[in-house]
């Protein structure tokens, strides 16, 4: 997309008031460095204040009725196919004219810090846009707006859209994500904030951000994934009460999942003194690391915003950090002091370098431990502090071995990984450090030991969460380039953003000692473009090298060949489902869709020196607990009605066996990989459930190929994915559930998936024989198991001995609620939950796997019910309601504590006919 437009802007000199954002451990206020005065040494010297409470909000009913203080105008919605196939080809942007005054130009200019050639960097037109405009006026009355705290999603709360032919479907998960809103906030600026510089530091807003400061057009951000920030110097009333309003703007059609809507990451106030260091300023590699010694490297960047020079020295002493993120003890390593001559209004760096012995390396468990180190780097000026900064890192080396795979600190590492969307299910897009947490112990249970960011930055509480419990990272950036997926999609920015937004990503999360890989793309239109898209790609690629020569770059395909010039680019071949082949069966031949012969050993053969792995993978899908008919004989199907799929009640089966038309199941994708042992392994689509995209039945509102499902409620293929994942843990798992009365004398498969190396099954007591895995086999089946109602149970064996045993029984009728709580002990920070498993079961505790009871949820006590949820992707009651049917025997219930409370918060839930369950949780 091309726009003209109707303004002759004006040169004038942009000072650089960058700075970094150091918000994992709140500093308090700082004093100011003044033109003529220094900081004195008991004073602290840079403050990150949250900023994320109180909060006046305003959406527009519709965008017909929203203000005209537009980004860029847009092409007009012709096409929007919200159940269009995933592996659609982009296709071409449109080129536009228009003479609508639009407000890009003052907004490009917050990313020129990002931009490597000066001369390239956007300048500032003349004029104040939208100064007269009430929202952003001081005096303008919001009383009767909402009162929110961020992070804030304003979608989440619904109602689900089911008309089928909305604008939202189910491709964007029915939900009001798209529209025009307002954020209003009153700052009080003290008099001794006089001479700092203040910043408004934003982790992530949806979309199209920008910003104004007591009337004032500060700038803004349009890409709604990545952290940025805005100096609000220039336009802040020290000694006052300021007015920052920001108004986003989220098109309908501009993404292929459920986005979210708003604030939805934290919001900080960063103040420093006019000499720091500049935003995400700090870089730390390593080398020469063996369990002897380490060499830290160590990279810092310095911005002066004095209109005189100043000399100052740095000092950076590094510390081990425990496992809750606290520095322990002495230094255990410092760098010596350095001196700087720093010229008026500029920016300098500095390099050293310090050998720490016997170092604590950073590595994935079981096998290694995720230690990590904090860099505390303070500036000095005549002595005094004038600013401080810590930087969290690991010491961990990493090699790609072409032939091998990853090795991690000398071990060889097989990437057991999934892909994550961003949503957290019924919290929406609003970053919460809990249930992020929770997703991330549930596949790290599975033996999951990376993650895939799909396909946008991720909040950097993820990144905090993964470097902690050691789990591998693939960064990812961009969904589109300049070819789109949807017609508002991100290829309407890209010519004009895509240098500052990799820049951005890459500066602000290339301490993190969990990334193994930067990914600039997924399966991209210009992957159709023939050099053209090879070029896009090595500028893409270049741009990266540029800010970090450690880690590799890939570019998750679909579509490009072997032979083709996009793959001749990359450093790492990322293959998305090329690998096992996409779309081999006789029934596709003839088709216009992708299809590709299994394709491990092509890329291999053409690729000897680089490194391939399964950049997606699967995209295997399955409704919780749903049992179809007949059950395929073949380990991977596509799904069609009567065969693994059923769009009376529009689910798929839980036999596992059935994929998306350009997927495989599991079984087919480990055989793939054990072929392949060259591959340096996989990322899954997906780990959890999420909303949006919900193949093969766009009437739902979330996806199916999540091995989680979207409440949290482990799906079979989760035990299938932990047998091969985590072969040393003795389990083994049945399925289907045992409650058939309508399949007396009929023929119901039985499968087992286990650590093991075989197994036999009992029916009733009755042995139904033993079975062996063979090689390149993951399940084992008894296909011809007449149904009898009462108990199977399965023995398996490893070497010959017992290893583990699993019991499925029918049940009763249901007769009682059983509830159980992740956690029955949360903090009242308004943050923390408690995820609180409801079970429909009989009079023995069996759970009854195919009630669908109405539950009733109540609480009383300092606490509130945040939302609730059943795994259902097919349930468009909202997430707020208090009640929820039970999905095949369960239900989830999200609870927190209020802000500064204590005492007991008792939960109860209650069902027609039913015993009735209570849980209790102490909040403090």
């Amino acid at each position: 997309m091309r726009v003209s437009h109707p303004f002759f802007p004006f040169h004038f000199a942009l000072r650089n008031f960058a700075t970094a954002m150091c918000c994992l451990s709140l500093l308090a206020f700082p004093s100011a460095l003044s033109q003529t005065s220094s900081v004195g040494t008991n004073s602290t010297t840079r403050q990150c204040i949250s900023i994320d409470e109180d909060w006046k909000f305003y959406k527009y009913d519709s965008t017909a009725k929203a203000d005209d203080l537009i980004y860029d105008v847009r092409p007009e919605i012709k096409d929007n196919i919200t159940d269009k196939p995933a592996d659609a080809q982009p296709t071409e942007a449109e080129n536009l004219k228009s003479n609508h005054i639009v407000l890009k130009p003052w907004i490009l200019t917050s990313g020129n810090d990002f931009m490597k050639d000066a001369a390239k960097r956007y300048v500032r037109p003349e004029g104040n846009p939208g100064s007269n405009f009430p929202f952003v006026q001081s005096d303008f009355d919001d009383r009767s707006w909402e009162n929110v705290n961020l992070p804030h999603d304003w979608a989440i709360q619904g109602p689900f859209i089911k008309n089928h032919d909305d604008e939202i479907g189910g491709g964007m998960g029915r939900l009001p994500s798209p529209g025009v809103a307002w954020y209003r906030k009153k700052l009080e600026i003290p008099k001794s904030d006089s001479g700092k510089c203040i910043f408004l530091d934003v982790d992530g807003a949806m979309s199209y951000a920008m910003v104004w400061c007591n009337g004032k057009l500060v700038g803004g951000w349009p890409y709604g994934y990545n952290s940025w920030r805005v100096d609000l110097t220039p336009y802040i009333n020290v000694g006052n009460v300021n007015q920052l309003a920001i108004r986003l703007d989220n098109p309908a059609a501009s993404a292929r999942w459920y986005p979210g809507g708003g604030l939805y990451r934290n919001v900080w106030l960063t103040k420093t003194n006019p000499v720091h260091i500049a935003q995400w300023g700090t870089f730390v590699t390593t080398t020469n690391v063996s369990q002897n010694s380490a060499t830290v490297h160590f990279e810092i960047s310095i911005d002066n915003t004095l209109n005189r020079s100043i000399e100052i020295s740095a000092t950076t002493q590094i510390f081990l950090l425990a496992a809750d993120g606290n520095k322990i003890g002495e230094p255990v390593a410092k760098f010596n002091s350095y001196m700087l001559n720093m010229t008026a209004e500029t920016n300098a760096k500095w390099n050293n370098s310090v050998v720490i012995q016997h170092p604590k390396l950073w590595g994935p468990p079981p096998t290694q431990t995720p230690n990590r180190y904090a860099a505390v780097t303070t500036l000095w000026h005549n002595g005094k502090a004038i600013d401080q900064y810590e930087t969290r890192f690991g010491i961990r080396s990493l090699r790609f071995d072409p032939d091998s795979g990853l090795f991690i600190n000398g071990e060889h590492i097989v990437i057991k990984g999934v892909c994550q969307h961003h949503d957290l299910g019924a919290l929406g897009a609003a970053i919460n450090v809990r249930a992020l947490e929770r997703q991330l112990e549930e596949l790290k249970d599975m033996g999951c030991n990376a993650i895939r960011t799909s396909h946008n930055p991720p909040a950097p509480e993820l990144l905090e969460l993964t470097d902690r419990m050691g789990f591998l990272v693939m960064d990812e950036i961009f969904d589109s380039w300049e070819r789109k997926k949807t017609p508002l999609d991100f290829h309407l920015i890209f010519p004009e953003w895509h240098e500052q937004d990799l820049r951005a990503m890459i500066r602000r999360d290339k301490n993190s000692p969990s990334i193994i890989l930067w990914c600039i793309g997924n399966e991209v239109g210009e992957q159709y473009t023939d050099n053209a898209g090879a070029a896009m790609a090595k500028e893409l690629l270049d741009i990266v090298k540029s800010e970090d020569l450690t880690r590799l770059v890939t570019s998750a395909m679909n579509w490009a060949k072997p032979d083709m010039p996009f793959p001749t680019v990359l450093e790492v071949i990322g293959l998305n489902y090329q690998g096992e082949g996409i779309r081999q069966s006789p029934e596709f031949e003839g088709t216009t869709r992708i299809r590709t012969a299994p394709s491990y050993d092509a890329y291999h053969n053409k690729f000897p020196e680089k490194i391939i792995l399964g950049s997606e993978t699967a995209s295997a899908a399955s409704s919780r607990g749903v049992y179809l008919f007949p059950v395929s004989k073949e380990i991977s199907a596509p799904i069609r009605e009567g065969k693994g799929g059923d769009s009376t009640i529009c689910q798929v089966s839980a036999y596992e066996l059935h994929a998306v038309d350009f997927g495989s199941t599991a079984d087919k994708v480990f055989s793939a990989l054990d072929h392949h042992p060259f591959v340096a392994g996989e990322f899954v689509w997906n780990g959890w459930d999420y909303l949006g995209e919900p193949t093969p039945y766009y009437s739902a509102r979330s996806s199916y190929t999540g091995i989680i499902d979207l409440a949290g409620f482990k799906k079979d293929r989760f035990y299938l994915y932990q047998s091969h994942w985590r072969p040393e843990l003795p389990m083994a798992h049945l399925l289907p559930h045992w409650n058939w009365p309508e399949r007396i004398g009929k023929i119901t498969p039985v499968h087992v998936f286990t650590s093991g190396d075989e197994a036999e099954l009992f029916l009733n007591g009755k042995s139904l024989g033993r079975k062996k895995k063979e090689q390149f086999e993951y399940r084992l089946r008894w296909d011809d198991v007449v149904y009898e109602p009462g108990e199977l149970k399965v023995v398996a064996y490893k070497n010959g001995k017992s290893w583990a045993e699993d019991v499925v029984k029918t049940t009763d009728v249901p007769a009682q609620l059983e509830a159980a709580a992740d956690r029955n002990e949360i903090h009242a920070d308004g943050k923390d939950l408690s995820f609180i498993t409801v079970r429909v079961t009989d009079r023995n505790g069996l759970t009854v796997p195919r009630s669908n009871n109405l539950i009733k949820f109540s609480i009383d006590g300092p606490g509130e019910i945040v939302a609730t949820d059943n795994g259902d992707p097919t349930n468009l009651v909202p997430f707020p309601s208090h009640e929820r049917a039970a999905f095949n025997g369960l239900a989830l219930v999200i609870v927190r504590a209020k802000p500064a409370s204590s005492g007991t918060i008792t939960i109860t839930a209650v069902a027609d006919g039913l015993k009735e369950a209570t849980v209790k949780i102490k909040c403090q």
